[in-house]
């Protein structure tokens, strides 16, 4: 098991990491999710769905790497903070949290003053770190997860808010 004091970089996403990342998202999405969203979602959501959903994920992402292994990615999409993952071994290391205020300071960069996610009811881990990061829930949404092409599965979710310091300010 890795520690908090295991040297951890940040960097953007490359195509390399491509299935490091899809092996972090289908594990943690399981973790999460499972029993928590509707079981039509389950079949889409095998490692193959992740393998074929990350490529056009990687722009977009930027993963926590300790000594040359990834363990951890944030997706920001807008003011979304889309996927938030890290592997079973980085949990409670404070990597997510120093993803999550990655995500955080990319989305106020791009001028949003506040960033949102979505949170199966049912993930109470999640929950709990999220509101222990400042995170606020602020309501039921429908969350539409994508399926194969255009298709969505509704996911009954929490919206999670936080509001952001204006760029280069502090909160």
């Amino acid at each position: 098991m890795r520690t908090s004091t295991s040297p951890t970089t940040l960097r953007p996403a490359n195509a390399a990491d491509r299935e490091a990342i899809a092996e972090l998202w289908h594990d943690g999405w399981r973790d999460g999710h499972v029993g928590h969203v509707p079981d039509a979602l389950l079949g889409h959501r095998t490692p193959a769905t992740f393998r074929h959903r990350t490529p056009a994920q990687i722009s977009s992402t930027t993963v926590v790497v300790d000594h040359d292994d990834v363990i951890g990615f944030v997706t920001v999409k807008k003011a979304e903070i889309e996927q938030l993952y890290v592997g079973r071994a980085a949990r409670g290391t404070g990597a997510a949290a120093q993803l999550l205020r990655h995500g955080e300071g990319l989305i106020s960069a791009d001028g949003h003053p506040r960033c949102w996610l979505a949170v199966a009811p049912g993930n109470r881990r999640a929950r709990r770190f999220y509101e222990r990061e400042g995170w606020r829930d602020v309501g039921a949404i429908d969350y539409e997860a994508r399926t194969a092409g255009e298709a969505t599965i509704v996911v009954p979710c929490r919206r999670y808010e936080k509001n952001l310091p204006p760029a280069g300010g502090r909160a």
